[in-house]
């Protein structure tokens, strides 16, 4: 229950902290549905979702993300409490249970005002930003007539908060130490996020672009990060996995396998393969990085280690609380001036979201 006291706190105007997820599934039986929810409206035959279902099946049936959601939320309770933070954390998800629409429908009866909304996803596009907001939106008009409905916002995209920045620095830094001595040095930094449709990321954004331009922004400054700590400038980069969709649609590239073709090519000693597109090590990471990209360059000859991803590293745990903090007062001192607004037209154009 949100907390009745009517003392102004640092958390005012919010009264509860929803962590919005996409969700994944936890049983055998449940992955074709999943995915059936995943890819709604997009004609997508059964078979073939059968086929993209085997990606489950060599982990048991079970998509990693909940748990890992799950591991993020006890982080976040425990840094809120020992913050002196009293904001009860909740979670939903779009494609699987906890779903969003039960989750908003429990924060009512709860009597939940306001709440602010932390998504698993740091960038803009529609599928990472904007199709939240829908599901948000869609979310309380499912709420019975007559149901006093929370209000809802969403933080910033926080791709480049120092919390964030520092997670994924240490995982970087880590992977490198676990690299042979002799090829350390010469390791290039290979970035790696979800491809999107090309039409979908040039419409990201209030400008379009940011999709791109936001994951380049981050790459960059951890880049420069691992160079100041280890006094070794390496080359970085930014690849994708995990495309899907029609092939005749042209989705971001290089792809990840395809690049590291090149860089065997090339003569590259040795690589870091870092999720920086992800909160956590969910299932394009443990199955796209883990199991294929790794394949691939053992199968090169190429040295490579996969960095970790945010997930409960401490800095992007009070990172959470820290943008949590920052949307509540501009709240409280200028509203109409937030910058974590999305406007109307923002990352509107291609909607297929990626399976």
């Amino acid at each position: 229950m949100p907390n009745p006291d009517p003392t102004p706190s640092v958390t005012d105007p919010y009264d509860a902290l929803l962590l919005v997820s996409f969700g994944g599934p936890e049983r055998p039986e449940d992955v074709v549905p999943f995915l059936e929810n995943v890819t709604r409206g997009r004609g997508i035959p059964r078979a073939r979702l059968e086929e993209v279902g085997q990606h489950y099946f060599l982990f048991g049936g079970r998509s990693p993300i909940n748990d890992q959601n799950k591991a993020l939320i006890a982080a976040i309770e425990q840094d809120l409490a020992e913050h002196g933070l009293d904001l009860p954390v909740y979670w939903g998800n779009r494609n699987w249970a906890p779903y969003l629409d039960d989750t908003v429908a429990q924060m009512a009866a709860d009597g939940v005002r306001r709440a602010i909304c932390v998504t698993t996803s740091a960038y803009s596009s529609w599928s990472s930003c904007r199709q939240y907001l829908d599901n948000l939106e869609g979310a309380l008009a499912a709420l019975p007539e007559g149901v006093a409905a929370p209000r809802l916002d969403k933080v910033r995209a926080y791709y480049d908060h120092p919390g964030f920045v520092s997670a994924n620095t240490d995982g970087v830094l880590a992977a490198l130490a676990d690299l042979p001595d002799e090829v350390r040095d010469a390791a290039r930094l290979v970035f790696v996020t979800h491809s999107i449709p090309i039409s979908m990321s040039e419409s990201s954004g209030p400008e379009g672009g940011a999709y791109v331009a936001q994951h380049l922004d981050v790459a960059a400054t951890v880049a420069a990060r691992v160079a100041a700590a280890t006094g070794v400038e390496r080359p970085h980069e930014l690849v994708y996995c995990s495309r899907s969709g029609a092939p005749h649609v042209p989705w971001l590239e290089p792809d990840v396998n395809d690049r590291l073709e090149e860089l065997a090519g090339e003569g590259a000693e040795a690589v870091v393969l870092i999720p920086v597109g992800f909160v956590s090590d969910h299932m394009e990471v443990v199955y796209d990085l883990d199991t294929e990209a790794l394949a691939t360059a053992e199968r090169l000859g190429i040295p490579a280690r996969r960095a970790a991803s945010a997930g409960t590293h401490p800095a992007f745990v009070s990172a959470i609380r820290e943008l949590v903090l920052e949307r509540a007062a501009a709240e409280r001192t200028a509203p109409q001036a937030c910058v974590d607004r999305c406007p109307p037209g923002c990352c509107l154009g291609a909607r297929t979201a990626p399976a």
